[in-house]
């Protein structure tokens, strides 16, 4: 079985294509708004949380969301696409949501302006990437599900 079979391979049901809207829709979005408002959310959000490189990570960060996003969005290549966004999305988390569960930087992090911070704090403001850490998860298990492009691939490969 060639690698690209075994990854396309899913037996989910069409219903995972609503996971995918949601999960690929999210990153799509977020990526283009990293180039379109860079300075709030791409690399001058980057330099004032304390990413190294600022101006190559963010607009790296936004290709990487706009590529696998679509790619998630299309179900193809679903669990690679999976695998890029959570090492997105845990260093995301890593960055913003623990100093503010800290209440203060952490590492070379700095902390946001947040309505409060701590355990609470960084749940409310962790609510969409910790969804899209889940919906991540759920993909990389489970595969694109019936109605996708690695369905296909895989049924033509049998």
């Amino acid at each position: 079985m060639s690698l690209l079979t075994s990854l396309s391979r899913t037996s989910a049901p069409a219903a995972v294509v609503l996971m995918r809207l949601m999960v690929g829709g999210v990153f799509l979005s977020e990526g283009i708004q990293k180039f379109l408002f860079a300075d709030d959310v791409g690399a001058g959000r980057f330099a004032r949380i304390g990413i190294p490189s600022p101006e190559l990570m963010g607009p790296f960060v936004g290709m990487v969301e706009i590529i696998c996003g679509a790619l998630i969005l299309l179900g193809f290549l679903t669990r690679l696409a999976a695998i890029a966004l959570l090492l997105d999305i845990l260093v995301a988390i890593f960055s913003t949501k623990i100093p503010i569960l800290l209440g203060h930087g952490f590492w070379r992090f700095s902390v946001s302006k947040v309505a409060y911070y701590g355990f609470w704090g960084m749940l409310h403001e962790a609510r969409t990437d910790l969804s899209m850490l889940l919906g991540l998860l759920f993909l990389l298990i489970v595969g694109a599900g019936a109605w996708s492009i690695d369905a296909r691939i895989a049924s033509m490969r049998r």
